[in-house]
């Protein structure tokens, strides 16, 4: 299930929605596991970064709460989760906290990929003339709100990094 294409049923919009779900845990279990692991360091963690760790990992587990609101409301057989968890990973999952020089890039990265896949989540149900079991207007504006608090995310992220150089 690609989000490049249309959404033409409740089938592929709530498919879309659990692959949101799961990118949403993804996030919050890396910000996680980040925070964890620099105490088991005893690292000092700056101010900066431990709020932005908690804000992430706070935010994913918010939207993730919305996004399995809307999934529970459609008229649409819920897909199993190992079968969206293995889709995740294959398309948003390729890289590893360890595959980034730093707490910092890691996050940016998890940020910026949840921004691509609800901006193009949004233009796909946008381009779909599709009739849903729940208002579009409310889905859409769910997205655009998650949305938009990923970017807000990308610009925190980038803010932090700019005033370490």
């Amino acid at each position: 299930m690609s989000v490049d294409q249309q959404v033409d049923s409740d089938h592929q919009l709530a498919r879309l929605l659990q692959i949101g779900v799961v990118l949403e845990e993804v996030v919050e279990a890396r910000a996680y596991r980040h925070y964890q692991s620099l105490a088991e360091e005893d690292r000092d963690l700056e101010a900066d970064v431990e709020a932005l760790l908690e804000e992430a990992a706070a935010e994913s587990a918010n939207h993730r709460e919305r996004l399995e609101e809307l999934v529970d409301e459609l008229d649409a057989e819920s897909i199993p989760f190992e079968s969206v968890e293995s889709l995740v990973e294959a398309r948003y999952g390729r890289t590893k906290p360890e595959d980034f020089d730093g707490v910092l890039y890691d996050q940016l990265c998890n940020e910026e990929t949840a921004y691509k896949f609800y901006d193009d989540l949004i233009d796909a149900i946008e381009a779909s003339d599709a009739t849903f079991s729940l208002e579009r207007d409310r889905v859409l504006g769910v997205l655009t709100e998650i949305r938009d608090e990923e970017a807000a995310g990308v610009e925190e992220v980038t803010r932090i990094m700019e005033a370490r150089e």
